[in-house]
């Protein structure tokens, strides 16, 4: 009876604790949906026509501090690092990743616009040179007050397979302002312990955390893997400020060591992936990366 009574009060005191969280609210514009929390500026989804594909920026921490790397800068590397955005190569060996083929948005959607967490379900066609979708991408996006974001993505061959090759380029990444990156004193450490991006490249693992300053205060990103994908992903994750996670790279991520194992989406059938975005203050242990993890896996859509 004693670990029944503890079991109810952790249940009503987290009850508690989630009811008096500020709430996330979308507001939808012509193609951009605004996402505050409790009324402070947090994302802002971009979905216009002009773009080669949709993605999420600016990306604000505690405070307001923007963590995403300006975009459209003259000089920058890879200028298709934008933001938060879901893309990959090599699907029919058509490189979305790399902006050579494009993600048409085709639907955006609050399924929530007002909680803890607000949703949002977005559609976009991938599309082949004859200008119809090679996938068609459904993702639900969830939106937390603790600034967790889950994606759900389900990927839907058209009239033909879908094969998504294998590639490190992909496939949901992060693009961070240049403070934060290793090269410049950031600091990256996975859920075994292993710490920098050389340690970390390539490896699997539940999460991986990539902490540094900005205007003098410590920030961080962390990307969550779901135990429940078709494999587990590996992280393409850079002292430059990429940070990506992808299932698609096992030949690419092993350096050979591994055999390639692309991944055949037969026609109007269905790939589903789900994966974990969460932004913080401070670094790693103080965030409570771990703890948030364990929030992550117990979510649904």
């Amino acid at each position: 009876m004693r670990i029944l009574s503890t079991s109810v009060l952790v249940l009503l005191f987290s009850s508690i604790a989630i009811a008096g969280d500020p709430t996330v609210e979308l507001k939808k514009n012509n193609d951009t949906v605004d996402i505050q929390i409790g009324g402070e500026q947090f994302a802002v989804f971009n979905f216009s026509a002009n773009l080669p594909k949709p993605f999420m920026y600016p990306v604000r921490g505690p405070g307001g501090t923007i963590l995403t790397r300006e975009i459209e800068k003259e000089g920058d590397d890879h200028p298709h690092h934008k933001g938060v955005w879901v893309a990959v190569d090599e699907v029919n060996e058509i490189r979305f990743w790399a902006e050579k083929g494009k993600i048409k948005n085709v639907t955006v959607k609050p399924l929530t616009a007002k909680g803890n967490p607000a949703k949002l379900l977005v559609v976009n066609e991938w599309l082949g040179d004859d200008g119809k979708p090679v996938v068609t991408e459904k993702t639900i996006i969830g939106i937390y007050a603790n600034r967790l974001m889950t994606y759900d993505i389900t990927f839907i061959a058209g009239a033909k397979s879908a094969t998504f090759r294998d590639t490190k380029e992909g496939l949901f990444g992060f693009r961070m302002v240049d403070s934060m990156r290793e090269n410049e004193g950031g600091h990256v450490v996975n859920a075994e312990g292993l710490k920098d991006t050389k340690n970390t490249w390539g490896k699997r693992s539940a999460w991986i955390d990539y902490y540094g300053k900005v205007d003098g205060k410590t920030f961080g990103v962390t990307l969550f893997d779901h135990p429940k994908n078709f494999r587990p992903s590996r992280y393409h994750v850079r002292n430059y400020g990429l940070f990506s996670i992808n299932p698609f790279g096992e030949k690419a991520y092993t350096r050979g060591a591994s055999e390639a194992a692309p991944e055949e989406v037969k026609p109007k059938s269905t790939l589903n992936l789900r994966y974990g975005l969460y932004i913080h203050a401070g670094d790693t242990k103080s965030a409570g990366v771990a703890d948030v993890y364990q929030q992550f896996v117990k979510s649904g859509k």
